[in-house]
């Protein structure tokens, strides 16, 4: 009889680890963490007290966003001449808004079969509980910690009517729900998930702009998800609305003033007239 869920060899295997309470680790991801030649993590400290608890002794490898090009590819050896890795990420499911996207991406183009043990993932967990839409969303990450590409990013999806997903970290978050009511407009919705499966889990849901006046009174404090209303298409932007007053080349060069590159210009004022980017191009060079 074959072995239930057995370590295949040349086989980088992608383990979920609990994003804040142990007890939602799976039977089949401490299979693998045990019996993988040896393990991959973004922080090995971290990680260790995570094996140690699970009573784990395993190699632990360092693989990070400072490390990942020398690291990867001594991973990608290891992983060629046949041995099985696991990797893990801090917490969740690594190669999510992670280091971990990259040695996938070699392993593939190497050949090498990649295999995921699902499990926690802090984005998809507090999406489920945010109250708000979950049929449709994008992941959106990190935001940027500087300001004027962080506007820019914000900007750029303020008319999307899907779910934003953001992860943020205390020390940001003031300046990020400021930019993103300024952005988004006061009214919209936004549900902040903090130390999800944690003691100290809390989920809020409010407004924006509630959000501001709470968070200038109050410390941020743990790692929080972000869960923003998509545009209804009923919000008011006098901005746009102003932007629609002029002719197709003013309205693009307003965007480029703002720093926009020229196609993207295009892009977002095409959105904002109702038309595809091509009709505003040809209109543009006629």
């Amino acid at each position: 009889m074959a072995e239930k869920n057995k370590v295949e060899k040349s086989t980088l295997y992608l383990v979920a680890t609990p994003i804040g309470n142990l007890a939602d680790i799976s039977e089949r991801a401490i299979k693998v963490l045990s019996e993988a030649d040896f393990i991959a993590a973004e922080d090995t400290r971290n990680s260790l007290k995570l094996l140690s608890a699970l009573g784990i002794r395993n190699e632990l490898v360092s693989y990070h966003e400072h490390n990942k090009k020398a690291s990867g590819e001594r991973l990608l050896a290891r992983l060629l001449a046949g041995e099985s890795c696991a990797l893990i990420t801090d917490a969740g499911m690594p190669a999510i808004s992670d280091p971990g996207e990259d040695i996938v991406a070699l392993c593939t183009e190497a050949g090498i079969t990649v295999s995921v043990i699902p499990g926690a993932c802090a984005a998809v967990s507090a999406l489920s509980v945010s109250g708000l839409g979950t049929r449709r969303f994008a992941f959106e990450g990190f935001l940027s910690a500087n300001k004027s590409e962080r506007k820019r990013q914000l900007e750029k999806v303020k008319n999307d009517d899907r779910t934003l997903i953001f992860y943020e970290a205390p020390h940001k978050l003031r300046a990020t729900v400021s930019d993103m009511a300024e952005a988004f407009g006061e009214t919209r919705k936004i549900s902040f998930c903090r130390e999800l499966t944690k003691l100290n889990e809390e989920i809020k849901r409010t407004t924006l702009g509630e959000a501001v006046a709470f968070y200038s009174a109050n410390e941020p404090r743990g790692e929080y998800v972000l869960i923003v209303e998509g545009f209804s298409g009923e919000e008011i932007d006098e901005g746009v609305q102003q932007m629609l007053s002029l002719p197709p080349e003013e309205h693009v060069a307003k965007y480029e003033a703002e720093g926009m590159a020229r196609m993207d210009a295009i892009k977002r004022a095409a959105k904002d007239r109702g038309m595809s980017k091509s009709e505003l191009y040809k209109i543009l060079n006629s």
